[in-house]
Parts: C-alpha cells; structure tokens; sequence
C-alpha cells in the first residue's frame, strides 16, 4: 500500500493559488505585507501579484527570490558568497544536511543560492512547533517545506519518523528533489555545531538496503553556514544564561521573535560552503561492530566537513583570544573589529539586564569562538 503523506507534505502546484487566496484574506498575513511593503502602491502590486500564481516555482522564482534578496540579503547583510557548489552536478538531487543557526535565515537563503545557481529549489524540514498560526503553514508549505512533528508519546513518534524517512528518501531517489534537513533540533545557541545521531538513525528507518548502499542513495552533502554576526545572537546568549541560572522554558512567543529578528537583524558577510557527497567513507563507518557506531562516525565526519568547510571571520579569532587571554590570531583582527565586538558585548549586558554580566559574556565570546576551536580540532 502506497504510503500517505498528506499530512505533513508540502503544498503541489493544483493547490497554490487557492493558498494563495486563503493568505490573501488572512487578517495577520497583511499586516505582514504591509510590513514588507511600505508603499500603498506597490502593496497593491504584490497582491495582485500573488493572485494570480499558479504553481510553486512561480511563487518562489517571482515572489520570494525577489523578496529575499531586496529584503533580507540587499537591507541586513554585507553580502553572501558561497563555494563548493560548483562541484555538485545540477541535474541530480541531494541531501544537504547543515549546521543550524537561524530558523528561516538558513534555508531562505540556501535556496535563493541555489536558484542562481541554476538549481531547482530544495524542500525544507520544518518543526511543527513553529507552525504557530495558519498563515504560516501556508507559507511554508507553499514554498516547499515538509513538516517534522515533534513532542509525540514513543509509538506515534516512531510511526512519525518512518514517514518521514521514507518522505525524504522518496525525496531524493525517486522524485529528484534536493532536501535540506539541520544537523540538529533546534537551533545551535554555543557555536558548537553537532549532528545529532537521532537524525541520522530517522533516515535510516528507510533503509532497505545495508548501511552503505542505504545512506550511499541519500546523497548527503554537509553545508557549513557562517555568519559573520550570529543571527539572534545576544537572544541565544540571553536563554543559554536562564537555563543555566534560572531555569527556562521557551515559549512559542520566543519562537515568533527569533524568527522576525532573524529576518531583520544586522548579519555582517555570510558565506556558504557546500562540501562533496559522502560515499568512499562509509566503507569504512560500515566496518563497525554495531550500527550505533557506525552511525555515530558517519555524524562525526558530517561533523568534521562542517567544521573544515567553516568560513571563519575576524570576530571568531578575537573570541578565541579573549576567551584564552592570549593574542595569537591578532594578525587577523583589525582595531574596529575590536571596538565592534565591544559594542555587542555591552549591548547584551544591557538588553538582557539582570545576572551576572561576566558569565554573559562569557557565554557571548564562546558562541563566536567554537568554530574556530572546533576548526583548529
């Protein structure tokens, strides 16, 4: 029996514009677009615009490639570059598994690299925990995201994470479209980007195959994302510190923020590195005694590509010097690096508030030397 996956599959085309139009009537949604769009006129440009697509490519190449390069990448970045790609061949299909840094950041801009590339956009894991309002649901799902449910008692997460093993890997081998899935669940707040090994072990609940040929067929390229200002940075810093002195529970509220200040917020350079597909080494991980372990070198060496591929910025040497009190990487650091990164450090004494400042900081300098550390490793 063929596998249903209505309830957690994106949008396909036959459905777009009758979306489209649910958005449009959405009370929220155009207080969204009022937001992006200032002017009265061309407000009126954009709704007739969405109106009348048809299909999800068309929503993506006239709606949201525009939109993320005149509203996020022009207004709050120095730019984005990116490296690796060129060694990928655009006709096949691939699963890019990366670090996590910011909830829409990293797979907005992923697929608007990929478009001008010459690619065909990748589908998106996306938690249901941030499937707050029926607008958004629609939003992501138009553009190509999948959902992963989360928070479920033992069995039904099981049956949950078979579906979407098989979703993806439907994704990849037989539909020819790219996925993108994060590294981990949840952002990563320290710098310390780790693949979790439950990632890894849904994929394989799919297998049909033995350990090499079943991950050989995914395809799996590791994608380093690197910002030159940590998207959210001084939020992250500010939930590390109240998990650790207080305890914290995050809100969907804390949710909905990280996302808008994600999208608006200063990012500095980003660059992202694509890195090969993983096949010659799984012979090896295959060679383990246990699956486990042969599980968790694969996540290591996923690990280990991120790590290599990361392009690393002034204000990670200067974080590694201040967090070691040495001056080894003072060649790489100019003077209004120094002032800057001063700046961010007494902006979040101030805007988290109460505490203590030093830890705070200290949380702060570690979040932008792991990569480095993490490197040098």
């Amino acid at each position: 029996m063929k596998m249903s996956y209505d309830d957690i599959r994106p949008y396909d085309d036959h459905e777009v514009n009758h979306y489209i139009n649910v958005l449009l009537e959405d009370e929220i949604f155009q207080q969204v677009l009022q937001f992006i769009f200032k002017d009265e006129k061309e407000l009126a440009g954009a709704k007739q615009m969405l109106s009348k697509i048809q299909t999800v490519e068309e929503l993506q190449l006239n709606f949201m490639y525009p939109l993320v390069k005149n509203w996020i990448i022009d207004k709050t970045t120095s730019g984005i570059s990116w490296s690796g790609l060129d060694k990928l061949d655009k006709s096949k299909s691939y699963l890019f598994i990366s670090n996590h840094r910011d909830i829409i950041l990293d797979s907005g801009i992923l697929n608007y690299i990929i478009v001008t590339a010459g690619m065909n956009t990748t589908e998106i894991a996306i938690g249901n925990n941030l499937l707050i309002y029926d607008w958004i649901v629609h939003v992501v799902k138009l553009n190509r995201a999948f959902v992963v449910k989360r928070n479920l008692p033992a069995r039904e997460l099981l049956t949950a994470s078979k579906k979407l093993s098989n979703y993806i890997r439907d994704a990849v081998t037989k539909r020819n479209r790219s996925v993108w899935l994060a590294q981990r669940e949840g952002r990563t707040k320290d710098g310390n980007d780790q693949t979790q090994q439950a990632l890894l072990k849904m994929l394989n609940l799919s297998n049909k195959k033995d350990f090499v040929e079943g991950f050989r067929e995914l395809q799996i390229v590791p994608l380093s994302l690197s910002y030159e200002r940590e998207p959210c940075g001084i939020s992250k810093v500010e939930e590390l510190y109240k998990r650790e002195s207080e305890g914290y529970e995050k809100t969907q509220a804390d949710d909905l923020k990280s996302m808008a200040f994600g999208l608006t917020r200063p990012k500095g350079r980003v660059h992202f590195s694509f890195g090969k597909p993983i096949d010659a080494p799984l012979e090896e991980f295959a060679k383990a005694e246990t699956l486990n372990e042969s599980i968790q070198q694969l996540a290591n060496y996923i690990d280990k590509r991120i790590y290599y591929n990361y392009k690393l910025w002034p204000n990670n040497y200067l974080a590694a010097d201040l967090l070691h009190g040495r001056d080894d990487h003072a060649d790489k650091i100019e003077p209004a690096t120094r002032e800057k990164f001063e700046e961010l450090l007494q902006d979040l004494v101030g805007t988290i508030g109460n505490g203590d400042p030093k830890r705070q900081q200290e949380l702060f300098i570690q979040m932008y030397a792991n990569p480095l550390l993490n490197a040098e490793k």
